[in-house]
């Protein structure tokens, strides 16, 4: 399952309610203010830094650079385009957004 993330994670619960009910071996990508949590700044309050045990963890380049992080990511972390993005929607099966 891939599993689509939207919000930071200082705004609302909705990436921690979305990291407690992800499977082991899904997808997590992270788009608009969501990158936010993958950052060297967010990533271990985020639970993204334990995410990568068990998913693995994407994030939108456009939303990254537009957020002036690039650079700042922590390890682990994979950058997509959006032809990434229609890319991982196409290999999972089902796809959960989280708004």
């Amino acid at each position: 399952m891939l599993h689509i993330v939207n919000k930071s994670h200082a705004q609302t619960t909705t990436l921690q309610s979305c990291l407690r009910l992800a499977q082991s071996g899904s997808a997590l990508l992270l788009i608009e203010d969501a990158v936010y949590a993958a950052t060297t700044a967010g990533a271990a309050a985020s639970g993204v830094v334990e995410a990568l045990q068990r998913l693995k963890v994407y994030a939108l380049q456009p939303d990254v650079d537009a957020r002036g992080m690039t650079g700042k990511l922590i390890d682990g972390i994979t950058t997509v385009d959006y032809g990434g993005f229609v890319d991982l929607v196409a290999e999972h099966p089902t796809c959960q957004s989280w708004l």
